[in-house]
């Protein structure tokens, strides 16, 4: 098994580079290595894995993942880092580089990273997300026409509350309906600022994504999202002024939502998945979605 190198060492490399981290990139790494353990082995990675990690940083994730002989996608955004990752994880069969913004924009994946992905076997996210991009990124990945089977993601806590948040909740709205949509979702691990350098302002914690076994289809995942989208940016609204707006016909937004037993006076965040999906499936917003 590779060991891998004090911080000390690895710290004084990155002065050498002139590395610095940046806000912007999100650049927090986990120096902990019994989380990062914890997170590779809470996450059932082995040798018949096939894993994508975005923000590789010095590659203290990917060092166990690839002690797994699990088959890894390492993606940095920072050549710097990637140099002193592949320094210390080292040029392995199982493990491939990709240097490069893992977004191509807000809404898809950079095409060179998406050409590496499998295309017909199951894989998963594994992975410590730079807090700038993790929630567009997990948006995108659970898109793909081979989505992750499941993901397992570091990123702050507030964006796993509102991932894996319930209906009712003020975290509830369109990011938790568009994942939930597609996986069960709840907040694992919670760690605590003081295990990354440099220190966030923040909680993190683990949010766990696993895909159910009859998402809707892409076409119906459309609709939602966008009836989510459109509800709630109107959340301190009541659903039957809001959709009676988005519909043009206040009389046949009242009529939609007595046929899915939906109070006129509630609001979006009051409303469960089963009736974003209900809404979304009706003749009335059928096609607003593309």
């Amino acid at each position: 098994m590779t060991a891998r190198p004090n911080w000390t060492k690895v710290r004084a490399r990155l002065s050498a580079i002139g590395f610095r981290p940046s806000r912007r990139l999100g650049q927090n790494f986990l120096l902990d290595e019994n989380m990062v353990n914890a997170l590779v082995r809470d996450a059932g990675v082995g040798p018949d894995s096939r894993v994508l990690e975005v923000g590789v940083g010095c590659g203290f994730l990917t060092l166990p993942l690839a002690e797994t002989g699990a088959e890894v996608i390492a993606a940095e955004i920072d050549e710097r880092v990637l140099g002193v990752a592949r320094e210390i994880v080292g040029e392995r069969d199982n493990v491939r580089y990709f240097l490069g913004d893992a977004l191509a924009g807000k809404h898809r994946l950079n095409p060179e990273l998406e050409s590496m992905l499998w295309r017909d076997e199951p894989w998963m996210l594994v992975a410590n997300l730079p807090y700038s991009v993790s929630a567009p990124l997990m948006a995108v990945l659970a898109e793909l026409d081979n989505p992750p089977t499941a993901m397992h993601a570091l990123v702050q806590l507030e964006v796993a509350e509102r991932v894996a948040a319930p209906h009712g909740t003020s975290d509830w709205g369109p990011l938790s309906v568009r994942l939930q949509a597609s996986y069960a979702a709840r907040v694992g691990r919670e760690v605590p600022p003081g295990l990354f350098w440099p220190r966030p302002q923040v909680s993190s914690a683990v949010v766990v994504l696993e895909r159910r076994p009859d998402p809707p289809p892409r076409a119906e995942r459309d609709e939602l999202a966008a009836l989510a989208a459109a509800l709630f940016q109107r959340r301190r609204q009541n659903v039957g002024r809001v959709l009676g707006d988005l519909l043009g016909d206040k009389a046949a937004a009242r009529e939609l939502l007595a046929g899915q037993g939906i109070e006129p006076s509630e609001r979006a965040e009051k409303l469960p998945l089963e009736a974003f999906l209900a809404l979304s499936r009706t003749p009335a917003w059928r096609g607003r979605g593309a």
